[in-house]
């Protein structure tokens, strides 16, 4: 039986063949000293990465809500400097046209009021509904609802490990839920009137 050779697979003379330590034997001592410096740098350097965000001097211009992507973005200057993962509604999927459908809005509000002693640690208010929301509910018979807020988690959960499972899945009743410490930054780099945009 003939067999094909493999183009792929390339032997190596055995005269031409030597051990990693060989190779290394044969550097010069500068050099290998200098390439293992570079690793340890190397090494270091990746050792040093932090994945602490940079500092946010002032406050947010605009808040972002893209609800496919369950993300949240604070936007200053025109440039993201936050970005949170988000959970939704039991139906996150269309606008909110009704109390109960367990739906987050979708369009231009803005973030008019908060309450430190809500259910939910920590929430702040999103204008919903305005007159357009009232009026398009109205036609089709139902009560608008409102009370849409960004919160953090329920009060009652202590546990940490709870609190991860919170943040991996949609829980809320139509609100836009983040993770407490991520509330409290948010709490403190958006004020009072700053704009929200929530896309589908």
């Amino acid at each position: 039986m003939k067999v094909t050779p493999n183009p792929m697979q390339h032997i190596e003379p055995s005269h031409h063949r030597k051990t990693w330590r060989s190779r290394i034997a044969s550097l010069p001592s500068g050099l290998f000293g200098a390439l293992a410096l570079a690793g340890l740098i190397g090494l270091g350097g990746c050792a040093m990465q932090k994945d602490t965000p940079p500092p946010v001097t002032g406050p947010i211009d605009k808040v972002v809500v893209k609800k496919s992507a369950r993300q949240l973005e604070l936007v200053m200057n025109g440039k993201v400097v936050r970005q949170y993962r988000i959970s939704l509604g039991g139906s996150p999927v269309g606008h909110k046209y009704r109390e109960g459908d367990q739906r987050t809005p979708v369009g231009d509000y803005v973030l008019n009021w908060r309450n430190a002693n809500s259910n939910y640690y920590k929430a702040i208010h999103i204008s919903y509904p305005n007159d357009r929301d009232r009026m398009v509910s109205r036609q089709l018979g139902y009560n608008p609802g409102g009370m849409i807020m960004i919160h953090g988690l329920p009060n009652y959960v202590r546990s940490e490990n709870l609190r991860k499972q919170y943040g991996g899945r949609d829980w809320t009743h139509g609100c836009i839920a983040v993770q407490n410490h991520e509330i409290d930054e948010i709490w403190r780099l958006v004020p009072d009137g700053t704009p929200i945009q929530i896309l589908p």
